[in-house]
């Protein structure tokens, strides 16, 4: 595919390449030569405001021939039943390009905001929350759409197939419920309990810690069992926070009973950091948290969620480069499922301030079992729901469906009854079965 602008620059070379990735069965290639255009033979999209019959054309919108960013008003409209935005004239209704770039290098996150109760961008400020596309993976059925036109003008262009590919990953925030906190926390957690009256959960912590019962978050031994039966690989998040703080609640890492389990986990799955809390406010605490998971492990780890979905643009993913991560799964929100970038679809981030592609490979996911239960309110049969909604629209876009899990979700805590059995079921007749 050779695509025709008066000028390039490096917005509109990365968002060729990632359009190139998911649709073309080539590299699109891009000239600012009008003649060498026009003769070229082939297929042929005119990206400019002038006039080339024959071809297939897209009249650009201005953002990706701007630096920085601006605030500005986008206007939502219908078109195939789906929002889009940046409307224009020729063979396709809007700039698909610049809507796509604005959406997925998450342009609306670099402009003054409103943050939430933990500091994080709120999502009820994005345009998918306001239009109503958050739960739609709206890119890539985009990129279907631009499918069937150019079809439409050239019926032997040869596209990419991409293949649906799920992956389970799951967050390891807090190892065991009883087991292994050391005395002084074992002590005041049953102290609270019997002041509160407690009974029933304080008979269960002294029956776990007398090896009587299993502890309620150990969900380790199910889940290898799910998955030799599913035949699946996931991503295990350590958190390895060495000071017990905040919402950095974890078993220290100085822990035997933890260093075993992250290494027998590290022999069989592929392993990433969960950065604690602090690790976003103290300088050098990242590092220390990758070198401690890698003695431990065993393994050099590139790979990294944050905890409680705690990351500002750019500060977060530079610091993730600087520290040697290629992969990281914390695009989403940690206040409400859906498309936060609005694609199922892994891309490499693109730094707005710096305009700049970077190495850093995003990983997006679109279901946490926390969200769904904690601030979404719903129960086990209603997660079951949202679950196969994500999963039926991103079969339909042959895309990526990654899963956010939680051992403490997994296990046999009463207060989570029915959620190891929708997510069973989910893998067992749907992901695997289908």
């Amino acid at each position: 595919m050779l695509l025709y602008c008066r000028h390039t620059s490096p917005r509109l070379r990365y968002i060729a390449g990632f359009f190139s990735k998911e649709l073309f069965a080539e590299p699109i290639r891009i000239t600012t030569d009008k003649a060498a255009f026009i003769a070229a033979a082939g297929p042929r999209i005119n990206y400019s405001e002038e006039d080339i019959p024959g071809v297939f054309t897209i009249a650009p919108a201005s953002l990706l021939f701007e630096t920085g960013v601006t605030p500005r008003d986008l206007p939502c409209f219908e078109y195939n039943g789906r929002k889009a935005f940046f409307a224009t004239s020729g063979d396709f209704p809007f700039d698909i390009f610049a809507a796509a770039f604005y959406l997925i290098s998450r342009y609306e996150e670099y402009l003054p905001h409103e943050k939430d109760e933990y500091g994080r961008y709120a999502h009820t400020n994005s345009l998918a929350w306001k239009e109503g596309f958050l739960d739609t993976p709206l890119v890539n059925y985009w990129l279907l759409d631009l499918r069937e036109a150019l079809l439409a003008m050239y019926p032997r262009l040869v596209f990419r197939h991409p293949e649906f590919t799920f992956i389970p990953t799951y967050d390891i925030d807090l190892a065991w419920s009883f087991l292994h906190k050391g005395w002084r926390r074992i002590l005041g957690a049953a102290a609270k309990e019997l002041m509160t009256g407690k009974w029933r959960q304080l008979r269960h912590r002294i029956a776990v810690l007398r090896g009587r019962r299993n502890d309620p978050f150990d969900a380790y031994e199910w889940l290898d069992a799910l998955h030799l039966y599913c035949r699946m690989k996931p991503y295990y998040f350590f958190l390895v926070a060495s000071r017990c703080s905040g919402v950095d609640r974890n078993i220290p890492p100085t822990n035997t009973s933890l260093q075993e389990l992250i290494a027998y986990h590290a022999m069989g799955y592929r392993l990433g950091i969960h950065p604690s809390w602090r690790s976003g406010d103290k300088e050098g605490l990242l590092q220390e948290e990758i070198d401690s998971l890698e003695k431990i492990s065993g393994k050099r780890i590139t790979r990294s969620r944050q905890h409680y979905i705690r990351f500002t643009l750019p500060a977060t993913y530079r610091s993730l480069l600087a520290h040697g991560i290629g992969q990281d799964f914390s695009m989403g929100y940690g206040s409400i499922n859906g498309f936060r970038a609005s694609v199922a679809s892994s891309y490499s981030w693109y730094d707005l301030q710096k305009e700049e592609e970077t190495g850093l490979t995003l990983m997006p996911f679109c279901f946490m079992d926390a969200n769904s239960y904690y601030e979404q309110r719903y129960t086990a049969t209603q997660a079951m729901t949202e679950l196969l909604h994500y999963y039926h629209h991103i079969r339909k876009v042959n895309g990526l469906m990654v899963t956010v899990w939680h051992n403490t979700f997994l296990g046999t805590d009463p207060g989570k009854a029915g959620w190891r059995e929708v997510y069973e079921t989910f893998l067992k007749e749907e992901v695997y079965w289908d």
